[in-house]
This record gives C-alpha cells, structure tokens and sequence, in this order.
C-alpha cells in the first residue's frame, strides 16, 4: 500500500507540472528522476525516434555514465525493438537476451535487468521510457502500470509543448501583421488587388464620361 501511495504522489507531481513548464526536456526530466527515486532502481532514460535515422535519441537520463549513453547509436529495429510495437518489455537477464543491442555494455555499466515502455503521442509511437536495474528484477504489474503512466505523461507533454509552441509562433506572427513597423510596407492603394473584371469607381467615372 505504502509503494501504491508513493506512485499516486509520484505520478501526482509530474501531472501537476506540465500546465507550468513551456520546456519539453525539464518535463522528461523530471520524470526520469521522479521514477528513478521512487522505484529505487539504478536509472532512468528517456529516447525519442529519430523517423529519419530509425535511431533512437536520448532525450533525459539519470543514474546512468555518459559511458554507457554514448556507447554507440540505439537502433529502433534493434534495442528491444518489440517494446515499441507491442507494449511494455521486461528483459530479467541482459547478459542472456537476444533483444539486447550492447550487452557488454550493459554488463559493464552494471545492468541487471531493464523494463521498456513505449511512449505514445496521438496514437504514434515516438520513444520510449526504460528502466535500469543493478540486480535482477521480478518486475511487478504495479510497476510496470506506474512506468507506464509516466510514459503517458510524457507523450502528453511533449504534445502539449510543441502545440504550443505553434501556437506561440502563430501568435507571433499575427503581432507583426498588428504592428505599425510591417503595416507601412503591406499599405495598399485603393484599387490595388482588384480584379480586372470588377469595376472600381474610377474605372466607372471613366465609362458614365464616354
């Protein structure tokens, strides 16, 4: 009940901050160090897909060396690939599973164990959230519901960000139509933009006097 409570007051927190951040990468943040204390595991990151490169970025991590996050590019198509297409993907044994792209790293690094969830903007799949482990982890369904939660909300925010970035940018742009500075260059005469066809009162001064 204790681990429960913890997870609502977690999962609290981050929602409550997203009205208030305009930055997409303190939200991750916060979110990787919030599972990363709550579960009490070894660290926490957060990749976003590059469509371009089928790679997949870091975007926020803690508990891990900057070793290990630049160990080498992170295939979509390669590192638990299956975690991005089906669901939450729980690895007990990275020295023992094929889904594992760099398992001496991994080993290396400390690594016992590693959950995966994907992380879901407007039903497009756009990263995912993983957790790591320093000993060998029987991953509870509580758990793995919590991680997934806080992958929710990370698609969430980071949708909710760059809309309003647009929105931001539109805004913008609509203040310069509004200011003096840029009116002066778009003034138009009377009759500029008229087409042909349509007569204009001088075009029909002309036509009554002839």
């Amino acid at each position: 009940m204790k681990r429960q409570l913890i997870n609502y007051e977690t999962l609290l927190k981050v929602t409550k901050a997203i009205p208030h951040s305009r930055d997409p990468e303190e939200l991750v943040l916060m979110t990787v160090e919030s599972i990363k204390t709550t579960l009490e595991v070894k660290g926490c990151t957060v990749f976003l897909v590059n469509r371009s490169t089928n790679k997949l970025e870091v975007a926020a991590s803690i508990g891990l060396s900057d070793e290990y996050i630049d160990k080498g590019p992170v295939s979509a198509l390669r590192s638990i690939a299956q975690s991005l297409q089906e669901g939450p993907i729980a690895i007990y044994d990275v020295t023992d599973d094929p889904r594992i792209q760099y398992p001496e790293e991994a080993q290396k690094e400390g690594i016992a164990s590693i959950l995966s969830v994907p992380i879901v903007a407007r039903g497009e799949v756009i990263g995912a959230l993983r957790v790591y482990t320093a000993e060998p982890w029987e991953i509870a369904l509580d758990d793995v519901n919590f991680v997934q939660a806080m992958a929710a909300i990370v698609g969430i925010a980071l949708d909710l960000t760059r809309q309003y970035k647009g929105m931001k940018e539109s805004i913008e742009v609509l203040k310069s139509l509004r200011d003096p500075r840029f009116l002066k260059h778009r003034r138009r005469t009377p009759y500029e933009g008229v087409p042909v066809s349509v007569p204009t009162m001088r075009s029909e001064k002309h036509l009554s006097n002839s």
